[in-house]
C-alpha cells in the first residue's frame, strides 16, 4: 500500500516535471515579438535550461547519497515553481535567461533521481506511466498556455497560471515525506561503491547507449520547440492554433506511454523501442506533406513513436549495466539526453535563421535514423556480452 501511494506522488512529480517542458516553443511565436529579440532565440533560453539539467544529472549521485530522493525532489520542483513565476514577472530577454537557470537545474535532479528510483523498484510499466504523466504535464502546459495567447497577459499570465499549480504539487510533495521513509535512501550499500565515471564509461554498449539518449532528446525537444513555429512559418497556421497543435505531440507522447505500460507487460523493452523508432519516422515523413492535416497526424505519430523509446531505454540501466552502476550511468544518460537538447534546438535555430523552419522535418528524419543505428548497435553489444 506505501508502495503504492508513493508512486502516485512520483507519478505526480512527473506531471509537474513536464507542465515547463512544453511552455517555450508553444509561447515563443508571441514571445519574441513581444521581446523584440530574433526568433532563434529561443534556443539561447532553451540552452540554459537544458544546460542546468546536464549539471544537476552529473552531481545527482552526490546528491541524492547526502540528502535523498525525498528531499531533493521537493526542492527541485520548488525551484521550477519559483522560477516559472519568474518567467511571469520578466519584461526582458536577459532576466528570461537568469530565471532559466533554476528551471534546468531543478528538472535535471527530480529527472534522474525519480528515473532511477523507479527503475530499481518497479517493473517496466511503471516506467512507462511515470513516463506518461509526464506527458500530461507536457499536453496540458501549451493547452494552459493557449487560453492566454492573444489576450490581455499574454504568455506572462500562462506561465504565472503553472507557476501556481507546480506550489500545489510542492505542498503535496512536502506531506508525503513520510512515504519515502521505508524505502530508505535508493542507493543502497551495494551502488554506494565508488566505481568512478571513468571504469562506467568502459562498459560495453555504454558508449552508443549514451548516443543514443543524446539522439532521442534532440528528436523531442526540436519538434517540441520549432513544431509551432513550422506550422506557422509553413503550414500558415495561427499561433493559437499551432500551440493547441503542439499538445498533439505531448498527448501521443502520453496516450503511447499508457498502451506501452500495458504492451511491457508482454513484450521486451527491446521491441518497445523498435517499434517506437517505427512510428516515430512514419510521423516525421508526413510532416513533409504539404497538407495541414497531415501535419496534425504526423504530430501525433511522431507523440506515438516517442512515447515507448526513452522509458525502456532508461528501464534497461540496472539490467544491462548491473544495479552498482545504475545511479552513475543514469546521471550520464541524463546529462546526454539534455545535451542532445540543449545542443540541437539551437543549432537548428540558427539553421532555420538562415534557411527557415522548413527543414525541420529532414533535421528530424536523419536524426531518429542515426538514433536507430546507435540503439541497435548498443543491442548487438548487449546480446553478445550475454551470450
Amino acid at each position: 500500500m506505501m508502495a503504492t501511494l508513493l508512486l502516485i506522488i512520483i507519478y505526480a512529480a512527473f506531471i509537474s516535471l513536464g507542465l515547463p517542458d512544453s511552455l517555450l516553443g508553444s509561447a515563443w511565436p508571441e514571445m519574441y515579438a513581444q521581446l523584440q529579440v530574433p526568433q532563434s532565440s529561443a534556443g539561447i533560453l532553451s540552452m540554459i535550461i537544458s544546460g542546468g539539467t546536464i549539471l544537476s544529472s552529473l552531481l545527482c549521485e552526490r546528491m541524492i547519497r547526502r540528502f535523498g530522493t525525498a528531499a531533493i525532489t521537493v526542492v527541485s520542483v520548488s525551484m521550477t515553481a519559483a522560477a516559472l513565476l519568474g518567467f511571469s514577472l520578466s519584461g526582458h530577454f536577459g532576466l528570461l535567461c537568469l530565471v532559466a537557470i533554476p528551471l534546468g537545474l531543478g528538472a535535471g535532479a527530480i529527472d534522474s533521481a525519480l528515473n532511477n528510483f523507479v527503475a530499481l523498484h518497479y517493473e517496466s510499466r511503471h516506467m512507462n506511466w511515470l513516463h506518461a504523466f509526464w506527458g500530461i504535464g507536457a499536453t496540458c502546459g501549451p493547452l494552459i498556455m493557449s487560453l492566454f495567447l492573444g489576450k490581455e497577459g499574454g504568455w506572462r499570465s500562462g506561465y504565472g497560471t503553472i507557476s501556481i499549480i507546480q506550489w500545489g504539487l510542492v505542498a503535496i510533495l512536502v506531506l508525503s515525506l513520510p512515504l519515502w521513509k521505508p524505502f530508505g535512501s535508493p542507493v543502497s550499500a551495494a551502488q554506494t561503491t565508488q566505481t568512478g565515471r571513468q571504469s562506467v564509461l568502459k562498459l560495453p554498449g555504454v558508449l552508443p547507449t549514451l548516443l543514443s539518449f543524446f539522439c532521442y532528446c534532440a528528436v523531442e525537444a526540436m519538434t517540441g520547440l520549432w513544431g509551432s513555429s513550422f506550422l506557422v512559418d509553413n503550414r500558415q497556421l495561427s499561433p493559437e492554433t499551432a500551440a493547441q497543435w503542439i499538445s498533439l505531440f505531448y498527448l501521443g507522447i502520453t496516450t503511447g506511454r499508457v498502451f506501452s505500460g500495458f504492451l511491457a507487460i508482454s513484450i521486451a523493452n527491446d521491441r518497445l523501442i523498435r517499434l517506437g523508432e517505427l512510428i516515430l519516422l512514419v510521423g516525421i515523413l508526413l510532416l513533409l506533406l504539404p497538407w495541414q492535416f497531415c501535419g496534425m497526424i504526423g504530430l501525433i505519430l511522431i507523440g506515438l513513436g516517442c512515447a515507448p523509446i526513452f522509458p525502456a531505454m532508461l528501464h534497461e540501466t540496472p539490467r544491462r549495466f548491473g544495479a552498482a552502476h545504475s545511479q552513475s550511468l543514469m546521471g550520464l544518460q541524463m546529462a546526454c539526453a539534455y545535451l542532445g537538447t540543449t545542443c540541437m534546438p539551437p543549432l537548428f535555430g540558427w539553421l532555420a535563421s538562415h534557411t527557415g523552419t522548413g527543414l525541420l522535418p529532414v533535421v528530424l528524419i536523419v536524426t531518429a535514423v542515426l538514433m536507430f543505428l546507435l540503439s541497435e548497435k548498443a543491442l548487438r553489444i548487449f546480446q553478445h556480452h550475454e551470450g
